[in-house]
């Protein structure tokens, strides 16, 4: 590990001679840039016994915040500064590159175009061997030997190459039944992709929710087989939100295939209160249908009108 990297985690006490050896340091920077790019002299750090690290500023464009360290030491009893190494080094407000991330970690869902290949981890936790027997690929190859080449060629065309097993041996047999299968998807896997689907699919979805009855029950399902056909299958109603997708025996929706003839929603009985009818209210009424007759009625001002 070089000097300029390596800080003693007790304080030193700078060399004399090392820290004045300051145009030194700005030749040996300049040498290793070009002039007018180093800058102003930062700083002076002991990194150890007679070796002191020279900061100065880089103005090269691109690398703002960087520094420009040179390493000077010199020998036991000499008088004579030496260069130890020159490296340019980021500093605590410089502008740096994202953090590197492998392209498998990188890639999510959907990222695959045409023409892209991915290729599977030997140790991927997803699959375990499957079939086993005469002519198969190497443990834990996606493909033969032979295909592989093929595949790391430029351009290759893997498909029409392929090795065609020879007829009546178990490998063909075997490619007859769905067999030859170098791996096949392992319970951490099946465990996975169920997780997934019944996310999009499944029983907790609102539109579930609000279906009036499950996919188990509905025509439009079509079983798979394996062991994800207990749990799940596709459904082929062109007007659900879920045609040609994988879904949850519990999901359901509006495009039931018995929702026509499965029983009304109760409704609730209709008010005993007629509220169509209507009241005549007099407002004044007339001066015969009263108990006193008008002309025996005092002619007294009775104050009002």
């Amino acid at each position: 590990m070089s000097a300029a990297t390596t800080r003693s985690r007790t304080p030193r006490t700078p060399d004399r001679l090392c820290v004045e050896a300051v145009e030194l340091a700005r030749a040996a920077a300049e040498e290793a840039a070009f002039p007018g790019v180093v800058g102003a002299h930062v700083s002076a750090v002991a990194e150890g016994d007679r070796v002191v690290t020279h900061f100065f500023e880089s103005k090269e464009p691109g690398y703002r915040g960087w520094r420009w360290a040179v390493t000077v030491t010199r020998a036991s009893r000499a008088k004579n500064v030496t260069l130890d190494e020159t490296v340019l080094l980021p500093g605590d407000d410089a502008l740096l590159a994202p953090e590197w991330v492998p392209w498998s970690e990188r890639l999510r869902p959907g990222d695959m175009g045409p023409g892209d290949l991915l290729p599977t981890d030997a140790e991927d936790l997803r699959l375990e061997p499957g079939w086993s027997g005469e002519d198969t690929p190497p443990p834990n190859s996606v493909v033969s030997t032979e295909m592989a080449e093929l595949v790391e060629a430029e351009d290759a065309d893997v498909t029409d190459r392929a090795v065609v097993p020879v007829r009546g041996s178990i490998t063909s047999v075997a490619e007859e039944l769905g067999m030859r299968r170098a791996r096949v998807l392992s319970r951490y896997g099946l465990h996975g992709a169920a997780d997934r689907w019944d996310d999009s699919f499944g029983a907790k979805t609102p539109m579930a929710q609000a279906a009036p009855a499950s996919c188990v029950s509905c025509g439009f399902l079509v079983a798979i087989g394996g062991s994800l056909g207990q749990a799940f299958g596709v459904c082929a109603n062109e007007f659900s939100p879920a045609d040609g997708r994988l879904v949850s025996l519990a999901y359901g929706c509006g495009g039931h295939s018995e929702a026509a003839v499965m029983p009304a929603p109760l409704r609730p009985a209709p008010p005993v209160l007629d509220s169509m009818a209507s009241d005549e209210f007099i407002l004044r009424p007339a001066a015969d249908t009263g108990s006193v007759p008008v002309s025996d009625l005092p002619a007294a001002d009775l104050g009002h009108s």
